[in-house]
């Protein structure tokens, strides 16, 4: 090794420090000392070369006095060590876990059921009814929802106090002046929404990040010094510039781990300590106090009687009551401390009305309008189901949190699309068309931000405002449709909401919510249709009624060779910041707002926009609710040829009475309305195709066609494989979850189990979606590896041998072992040695589960192998490992494997036989397997030599 040098240090080798070459890079660069790669390694914290990223290897060197097999007394005495480990971390893990999931919970739930129990015997008993065992279970899921809820109130709080630090507190919060002669409180009412607009304009230059007061401006340079000016007292200057958003910070470090007692530390019963506490402070004030001012207002006057509440959700309207008389005393006294000019009780009652305030209309804008959108749909269409405010109202009575709960997701579904729909209005419309509505892609537009900086008042306007567009909306696309429809087509309604089958009911919608409504929502350019039509719509309406201007606006197009007009386009100096600041000093002047022209007569013009908007809602809706559940049916009919179950006769509405004749079963309309919406889809996209091939030609059309039948050509066979795959591993899959788990659970010994196939595959293609997300979000193995190359090839570029040989063998094998073992063993095995029917049915059954018992063993012991295997190697480097050594890597094999390829291989292989000509060309190489010494350990075993007791040892020692 003459000239040899390491590639760290830069030195020769030495007697004592030798040079290895453990990697594949080559030449100069592949000489390396132990010690400075264990060095290096410590600093990277990395295990392979960065140059070719080949895994270091090390051998370890025991004692002399190692015996060939370990003495029995030391393998004892490691195992009752690492049991002893076990179950200590056992019992502390399970404290964790009675701490976190029963105490926090089962003490949070009694503290609330206590406080609202409102009689004294809960009071004596308290005590005793906090650690009793008597419905312990379902206290404690109840429990973990109170303590959900007031983690949520807890993180809101941070978040709010984040949103005033970064967007400050409304004008009124942050003035220092005094109040004015005429009313002694008139700067307090603008709080509750009655005062002046400067807080609705959201003066964002008073913000201070440093969440202190900002100095008085110019014009109140008048004001005495002892209302806020440079003249103050330090005191009162300091008085001024508290702040109680400006929470202490935890000093130490805290982590999850250390939180929840994960690191193995009794630290977390502090941590539960105060969970406790604050789940009971937040419990108090957040809920009870607020309950019990409602309930005292509601027995004041006498609205109901103590104990006998006449209507639903008493609790939670009292609760809301509640925090509406908070919200008027804050404002009152926040007025009494404005005029005795007390500035830290006045900040702190105004935070306080900002929390309650901010609170109540986040109900009453998540909560209160989705729900009565929600049952602004329900009444609305109740003639579409044939159904009556009486039968709602009987829903309601026997399920009144259900009927709520859907009635609320309906509503929030209608609100995201016709937001959604509002801006695709805006992408056509021109700018300032839609001023009324807010912006929802507005970079500046924050709700919360909003919540704090306008009036009570101006959300009042704006929530009456939405609630009536999106009552009109209603009104005009389901209402006035479904009038229509019973004047001019009274058979078509109504709409059957339950099938023939229920087999087919269940698997039907599984492939529409999987595969039919993802694939056309997704893929199927609806939204560009949509505002296409939009905007079709728009121009035959702007020219019919003249206001093309005020509609779409005027198309500049600028001359690039007139440099006049160039100018006259960009604002002068100084007035783009203008405008930028006051667009940010006035909300709401509409952003990006273009001028247009105002023909005669423009009011009634504008009236005849919107009669023609309402005429066509009413005319799609008309067709939207008609054509596509029309066309279902029909094709649900012509499908079914021959049976009497679905006919196209069938759309007459079934008689309530007892009298006639039993009308024919009708399909759900869900599958009439998803395949009606599919057909016309692919009707509609035909045509687009056709549209945009016809003008080019009969050359284009002809080159198309032929392009497509080559690449259904080269697909055929990878279709016909994917094919094969979707059907035949949900099959197997779904059958063995009904044979393993479903069967044995649900269906009695006496009776005889039948198989739906058609059910089983619908239910294994849920299943596999559910396994490959959770494979993905699993550890790194073969089949996840599989997954993610099949996700990232795609349709277009799919390996059908990788897929084969990667995903269909292993997973088709797999579940073909699974299905036929036991099949074969329990029909074919046992009934030689059994003769009853009714044992050979019972083992028929029960093997499925008996199978999956054992394989659920066999990987218990297996993983137990390996641990006493890892900690037999563990004793033994324990006691008598007393060094490293690094590996050096094979070169001369890698030469002879090399020199026995190809030629061809020899030119194109990037083996450490090749010259290395940079760091880049060796990055790919990683060693085989069979290069790897199974003596050899990793980073980790390194690790424990140098913290092992015979670490002081030398590596020349050793070898001597």
């Amino acid at each position: 090794m003459e000239g040899d040098i390491c590639r760290v240090c830069r030195c020769e080798a030495q007697s004592d420090r030798p040079l290895f070459h453990p990697c594949i890079c080559t030449g100069s660069i592949k000489w390396i000392h132990q010690d400075c790669l264990m060095q290096w390694m410590r600093y990277s914290r990395k295990e392979y070369c960065e140059l070719c990223g080949h895994r270091f290897s090390f051998t370890p060197i025991y004692s002399p006095d190692m015996p060939r097999v370990l003495p029995l007394k030391y393998v004892a005495k490691g195992l009752l060590s690492s049991v002893g480990t076990a179950v200590q971390y056992w019992i502390h893990y399970t404290l964790v876990a009675l701490a976190w999931l029963g105490v926090v919970p089962l003490t949070a739930y009694r503290t609330y059921r206590f406080l609202f129990s409102g009689s004294i015997e809960m009071v004596l008993t308290l005590p005793i009814d906090m650690f009793s065992t008597e419905n312990i279970t379902i206290d404690v899921f109840r429990g973990c929802f109170v303590v959900t809820c007031t983690l949520f109130t807890f993180i809101g709080l941070v978040w709010l106090r984040e949103q005033i630090i970064h967007g400050g507190g409304p004008e009124w919060l942050e003035r220092d002046d005094p109040p004015p002669a005429e009313g002694g409180a008139a700067g307090v009412p603008n709080a509750a929404g009655q005062g002046n607009q400067a807080a609705g304009n959201g003066e964002e230059h008073n913000n201070n990040n440093n969440n202190n007061f900002p100095p008085p401006p110019a014009a109140d340079g008048d004001q005495p010094a002892d209302a806020g000016g440079i003249n103050e007292p330090e005191a009162a200057a300091d008085e001024a510039n508290w702040n109680p958003m400006e929470w202490e910070r935890a000093a130490e470090e805290l982590t999850w781990e250390r939180l929840l007692g994960l690191d193995g530390s009794m630290v977390f019963l502090e941590h539960v300590f105060w969970v406790v506490s604050l789940n009971t402070a937040f419990i108090v004030i957040f809920a009870f106090c607020p309950y019990s001012i409602g309930n005292f207002l509601i027995s004041f006057l006498g609205i109901i009687t103590p104990g006998k509440p006449l209507m639903h959700f008493h609790g939670l309207l009292t609760t809301l009551l509640g925090y509406c008389v908070i919200g008027i005393t804050l404002v009152k006294l926040h007025a009494i401390a404005r005029f005795l000019r007390w500035r830290r009780q006045r900040r702190i009652l105004g935070l306080c009305y900002i929390v309650v305030k901010v609170s109540l209309l986040s109900v009453v804008e998540i909560g209160v309008l989705p729900l009565v959108c929600g049952w602004w749909l329900d009444i609305c269409s109740l003639p579409m189901f044939d159904a009556t405010l009486k039968d709602r109202k009987a829903s309601f009575r026997a399920a009144p949190g259900t009927s709520l709960f859907i009635h609320w997701m309906f509503g929030m579904v209608y609100v995201y699309y016709f937001a959604s729909f509002i801006v695709l209005l805006r992408e056509v419309l021109r700018p300032g068309v839609l001023w009324f509505l807010r912006n929802l892609n507005d970079p500046d537009f924050s709700p919360i931000q909003e919540m704090i900086h306008l009036s009570i008042l101006r959300h009042t306007r704006r929530l009456i405002s939405s609630a009536i567009i999106f009552g009109s909306a209603v009104l005009l696309m389901l209402w006035a449709p479904i009038q229509i429809l019973k004047s001019f087509w009274s058979t078509f309604l109504p709409y059957t909401l339950s099938g023939d089958a229920e087999v087919n009911e269940l698997s039907l919608q599984l492939l529409l919510l999987q595969f039919v409504l993802p694939g056309f929502f997704e893929q199927s350019h609806t939204r560009i249709w949509l505002k296409g039509l939009v905007r079709i719509w728009c121009n035959v309406v702007a020219r019919l009624l003249g206001i093309k201007s005020y509609l779409l606006g005027v198309e500049v197009r600028l001359n690039e060779d007139d440099p006049a007009a160039a100018r006259q386009q960009q604002p002068e100096v100084g007035a783009g910041l203008a405008a930028a600041h006051q667009a940010i000093m006035q909300r709401d002047v509409p952003i990006g707002f273009q001028p247009y022209d105002r023909p005669p007569f423009f009011a009634i013009r504008l009236v005849g926009l919107l009669v023609l908007m309402g005429i066509s809602l009413a005319i799609g809706s008309l067709a939207v609710l008609t054509i596509p559940v029309w066309i279902g049916r029909y094709g649900l009919a012509l499908g079914s040829v021959g049976s009497s179950n679905i006919t196209p006769s069938a759309n007459a509405p079934s008689s309530s009475g007892n009298g006639g004749s039993e009308p024919s079963a009708r399909p759900h309309e869900l599958y009439t309305a998803a395949i009606g919406t599919y057909l016309c889809w692919l009707l509609s996209r035909g045509i687009a195709i056709a549209v945009n091939l016809f003008p080019q030609g009969r050359e284009a059309v002809l080159a198309r066609i032929k392009h497509w039948m080559s690449v259904a050509t080269s697909y055929a066979m990878a279709a016909i494989v994917f094919v094969h795959m979707l059907g035949v591993i949900p099959l197997m899959f779904g059958l063995l979850l009904e044979l393993v788990v479903v069967i044995p659970l649900r269906v009695p010994r006496d009776q005889t189990p039948v198989l739906f196939l058609w059910q089983d595959w619908a239910l294994g293609v849920l299943y596999t979606k559910i396994a490959c997300a959770l494979t993905l979000m699993g550890p790194d193995w073969t089949l996840k590896r599989a997954i993610e190359q099949a996700y990232r090839d795609g349709l277009r570029d799919m390996n059908l041998r990788f897929i084969i040989r990667e995903l269909g063998v292993p997973v088709i094998t797999c579940f073909g072992l699974a299905l036929a073992v036991p099949y074969v063993i329990g029909h074919s095995f046992l009934p030689l040695f059994f003769t009853n029917p009714m044992t050979r049915a019972l083992f028929a059954r029960e093997i499925y589960p008996f199978f999956l018992l054992v394989a659920f063993v066999i990987g218990i012991i297996v993983l137990q192998v390996r641990q006493f295997k890892n900690l037999y190697v563990a004793i033994k480097n324990d006691k008598y490992l007393v060094g490293q050594r690094l590996v050096n890597y094979d070169h001369q094999r890698k030469k002879r494997r090399a020199s026995g390829s190809t030629s061809g291989g020899e030119e194109n292989s990037a083996g450490p036989s090749a010259p290395v000509a940079s760091s880049s060309t060796a990055d790919q190489q990683q060693p085989p397997d069979e290069d790897r010494d199974a003596e050899r350990t990793t980073l980790g075993d390194v690790a424990d030599a140098t913290r092992s007791a015979h670490s002081n040892i030398t590596l020349q020692q050793a070898v001597q």
